[in-house]
Protein backbone atom coordinates (compact mmCIF):
# COMPACT_ATOMS: atom_id res chain seq x y z
CA UNK A 1 0.00 0.00 0.00
CA UNK A 2 1.28 3.45 -0.90
CA UNK A 3 0.93 6.11 1.71
CA UNK A 4 0.32 9.70 0.63
CA UNK A 5 1.21 12.66 2.77
CA UNK A 6 -1.83 14.51 4.06
CA UNK A 7 -1.93 18.10 2.78
CA UNK A 8 -1.42 20.80 5.35
CA UNK A 9 -4.13 23.32 6.18
CA UNK A 10 -2.15 26.08 4.48
CA UNK A 11 -1.99 24.04 1.30
CA UNK A 12 -5.74 23.38 1.45
CA UNK A 13 -6.52 27.09 1.87
CA UNK A 14 -4.30 27.97 -1.06
CA UNK A 15 -6.24 25.61 -3.31
CA UNK A 16 -9.71 26.87 -2.46
CA UNK A 17 -11.87 27.92 -5.46
CA UNK A 18 -10.84 31.31 -6.79
CA UNK A 19 -7.35 31.10 -5.32
CA UNK A 20 -4.41 31.07 -7.74
CA UNK A 21 -1.61 28.55 -7.40
CA UNK A 22 0.89 31.18 -8.36
CA UNK A 23 0.65 34.81 -7.32
CA UNK A 24 0.67 37.09 -10.36
CA UNK A 25 3.72 39.24 -10.45
CA UNK A 26 2.87 42.92 -10.86
CA UNK A 27 3.47 44.43 -14.28
CA UNK A 28 6.21 47.00 -14.38
CA UNK A 29 4.84 50.52 -14.45
CA UNK A 30 7.99 52.61 -14.61
CA UNK A 31 9.68 53.34 -17.94
CA UNK A 32 12.99 51.69 -16.88
CA UNK A 33 11.23 48.36 -16.16
CA UNK A 34 9.62 48.48 -19.62
CA UNK A 35 12.98 48.98 -21.27
CA UNK A 36 12.40 52.66 -22.01
CA UNK A 37 14.21 55.65 -20.68
CA UNK A 38 11.76 58.24 -19.22
CA UNK A 39 12.51 60.72 -22.01
CA UNK A 40 12.06 58.09 -24.71
CA UNK A 41 8.66 57.13 -23.32
CA UNK A 42 7.49 60.76 -23.34
CA UNK A 43 8.65 61.15 -26.95
CA UNK A 44 6.80 57.97 -27.89
CA UNK A 45 3.67 59.20 -26.11
CA UNK A 46 3.73 62.45 -28.10
CA UNK A 47 4.07 60.51 -31.35
CA UNK A 48 1.28 58.06 -30.50
CA UNK A 49 -1.01 60.90 -29.39
CA UNK A 50 -0.42 62.76 -32.65
CA UNK A 51 -0.97 59.60 -34.68
CA UNK A 52 -4.33 59.05 -32.96
CA UNK A 53 -5.36 62.63 -33.77
CA UNK A 54 -4.43 62.20 -37.43
CA UNK A 55 -6.40 58.96 -37.61
CA UNK A 56 -9.55 60.96 -36.88
CA UNK A 57 -8.96 63.78 -39.36
CA UNK A 58 -6.31 65.49 -41.46
CA UNK A 59 -4.40 68.17 -39.54
CA UNK A 60 -1.68 70.61 -40.50
CA UNK A 61 1.70 70.65 -38.79
CA UNK A 62 0.78 73.74 -36.81
CA UNK A 63 -2.50 72.20 -35.64
CA UNK A 64 -0.69 69.05 -34.44
CA UNK A 65 1.91 71.13 -32.61
CA UNK A 66 -0.77 73.21 -30.89
CA UNK A 67 -2.75 70.17 -29.78
CA UNK A 68 0.31 68.34 -28.43
CA UNK A 69 1.43 71.45 -26.54
CA UNK A 70 -2.03 71.82 -24.97
CA UNK A 71 -1.77 68.22 -23.79
CA UNK A 72 1.42 69.09 -21.91
CA UNK A 73 4.09 67.55 -24.13
CA UNK A 74 7.51 69.23 -23.98
CA UNK A 75 8.59 71.25 -27.05
CA UNK A 76 11.46 68.87 -27.85
CA UNK A 77 9.10 65.87 -27.72
CA UNK A 78 6.68 67.68 -30.02
CA UNK A 79 9.54 68.40 -32.45
CA UNK A 80 10.60 64.73 -32.46
CA UNK A 81 7.02 63.52 -32.98
CA UNK A 82 6.40 65.96 -35.83
CA UNK A 83 9.69 65.06 -37.52
CA UNK A 84 8.81 61.35 -37.43
CA UNK A 85 5.28 61.94 -38.71
CA UNK A 86 6.58 64.06 -41.60
CA UNK A 87 9.18 61.45 -42.51
CA UNK A 88 6.37 58.87 -42.69
CA UNK A 89 4.16 61.32 -44.63
CA UNK A 90 1.50 60.92 -41.97
CA UNK A 91 1.77 64.70 -41.68
CA UNK A 92 1.73 66.63 -44.95
CA UNK A 93 0.64 70.26 -45.23
CA UNK A 94 0.32 70.03 -49.02
CA UNK A 95 -2.18 67.20 -48.69
CA UNK A 96 -4.13 69.05 -46.00
CA UNK A 97 -4.25 72.24 -48.10
CA UNK A 98 -5.59 70.32 -51.10
CA UNK A 99 -8.23 68.61 -48.94
CA UNK A 100 -9.41 71.95 -47.54
CA UNK A 101 -9.57 73.48 -51.02
CA UNK A 102 -11.63 70.59 -52.39
CA UNK A 103 -14.07 70.72 -49.48
CA UNK A 104 -14.49 74.49 -49.66
CA UNK A 105 -15.20 74.49 -53.40
CA UNK A 106 -17.07 71.24 -54.03
CA UNK A 107 -19.22 71.19 -50.89
CA UNK A 108 -19.38 74.72 -49.52
CA UNK A 109 -19.25 76.48 -52.92
CA UNK A 110 -16.82 79.15 -51.81
CA UNK A 111 -14.60 81.38 -53.90
CA UNK A 112 -10.83 81.55 -54.14
CA UNK A 113 -10.35 84.30 -51.52
CA UNK A 114 -12.32 82.45 -48.86
CA UNK A 115 -10.63 79.15 -49.67
CA UNK A 116 -7.20 80.75 -49.27
CA UNK A 117 -8.28 82.18 -45.93
CA UNK A 118 -9.43 78.76 -44.68
CA UNK A 119 -6.14 77.14 -45.67
CA UNK A 120 -4.07 79.81 -43.99
CA UNK A 121 -6.18 79.60 -40.84
CA UNK A 122 -4.94 76.02 -40.54
CA UNK A 123 -1.43 77.44 -40.21
CA UNK A 124 -0.33 76.47 -43.70
CA UNK A 125 2.15 78.73 -45.50
CA UNK A 126 1.06 81.06 -48.27
CA UNK A 127 3.20 79.25 -50.82
CA UNK A 128 1.65 75.85 -50.07
CA UNK A 129 -1.81 77.44 -50.04
CA UNK A 130 -1.23 78.95 -53.51
CA UNK A 131 -0.12 75.62 -54.94
CA UNK A 132 -3.26 73.92 -53.61
CA UNK A 133 -5.50 76.72 -54.91
CA UNK A 134 -3.96 76.66 -58.38
CA UNK A 135 -4.34 72.88 -58.60
CA UNK A 136 -7.96 72.79 -57.41
CA UNK A 137 -9.22 75.85 -59.32
CA UNK A 138 -7.67 74.54 -62.52
CA UNK A 139 -10.61 72.12 -62.62
CA UNK A 140 -13.24 74.54 -61.26
CA UNK A 141 -15.53 76.78 -63.30
CA UNK A 142 -15.35 80.06 -61.32
CA UNK A 143 -18.54 81.42 -62.84
CA UNK A 144 -20.50 78.25 -62.15
CA UNK A 145 -19.19 78.28 -58.58
CA UNK A 146 -20.40 81.85 -58.04
CA UNK A 147 -23.80 81.07 -59.56
CA UNK A 148 -24.14 78.03 -57.30
CA UNK A 149 -23.41 80.20 -54.25
CA UNK A 150 -25.86 82.84 -55.44
CA UNK A 151 -28.49 80.18 -56.09
CA UNK A 152 -28.53 79.33 -52.38
CA UNK A 153 -29.96 82.79 -51.66
CA UNK A 154 -31.74 83.67 -54.89
CA UNK A 155 -33.70 80.64 -55.99
CA UNK A 156 -35.57 79.71 -59.15
CA UNK A 157 -33.95 82.42 -61.27
CA UNK A 158 -36.04 85.24 -59.82
CA UNK A 159 -34.69 88.80 -60.16
CA UNK A 160 -33.32 90.86 -57.29
CA UNK A 161 -36.19 92.82 -55.82
CA UNK A 162 -34.53 96.02 -54.62
CA UNK A 163 -31.31 97.73 -53.51
CA UNK A 164 -31.56 96.30 -50.03
CA UNK A 165 -31.56 92.75 -51.34
CA UNK A 166 -28.78 93.62 -53.79
CA UNK A 167 -26.57 94.85 -50.93
CA UNK A 168 -27.37 91.84 -48.80
CA UNK A 169 -26.44 89.45 -51.60
CA UNK A 170 -23.27 91.40 -52.36
CA UNK A 171 -22.10 91.12 -48.76
CA UNK A 172 -22.91 87.43 -48.69
CA UNK A 173 -20.95 86.65 -51.85
CA UNK A 174 -18.02 88.77 -50.68
CA UNK A 175 -17.78 86.81 -47.43
CA UNK A 176 -17.84 83.61 -49.51
CA UNK A 177 -14.61 84.71 -51.17
CA UNK A 178 -15.66 85.97 -54.61
CA UNK A 179 -14.05 88.99 -56.28
CA UNK A 180 -15.99 92.28 -56.32
CA UNK A 181 -16.13 92.73 -60.10
CA UNK A 182 -17.47 89.24 -60.65
CA UNK A 183 -20.06 89.69 -57.91
CA UNK A 184 -21.32 92.91 -59.46
CA UNK A 185 -21.64 91.33 -62.92
CA UNK A 186 -23.57 88.38 -61.51
CA UNK A 187 -25.91 90.53 -59.42
CA UNK A 188 -26.54 93.07 -62.16
CA UNK A 189 -27.56 90.23 -64.44
CA UNK A 190 -30.27 89.32 -61.93
CA UNK A 191 -31.57 92.84 -61.28
CA UNK A 192 -34.70 94.27 -62.76
CA UNK A 193 -34.15 96.00 -66.10
CA UNK A 194 -32.76 99.53 -65.84
CA UNK A 195 -31.42 99.24 -62.28
CA UNK A 196 -27.92 97.82 -62.84
CA UNK A 197 -24.87 99.46 -61.24
CA UNK A 198 -21.10 99.09 -61.36
CA UNK A 199 -20.60 100.55 -57.87
CA UNK A 200 -19.87 98.42 -54.85
CA UNK A 201 -22.55 98.68 -52.16
CA UNK A 202 -21.58 100.84 -49.21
Amino acid sequence: MTWRQKPTRAAVRSLKPGASRHAASPEPTNPEAQGLEPGARLQRDAYVTALAMLARRELSEQQVRQRLSRKGHAPEDVDDAVAKLKSERSLDDSRVAAAIARTETAIKRRGRLRVRQQIQQAGISGEVAKQALDAVFEDVDDEALLQAALGKRLRYGRPIEDDREFQRLYRYLATQGFESDRILRALNARRSRGTSTDDEPA
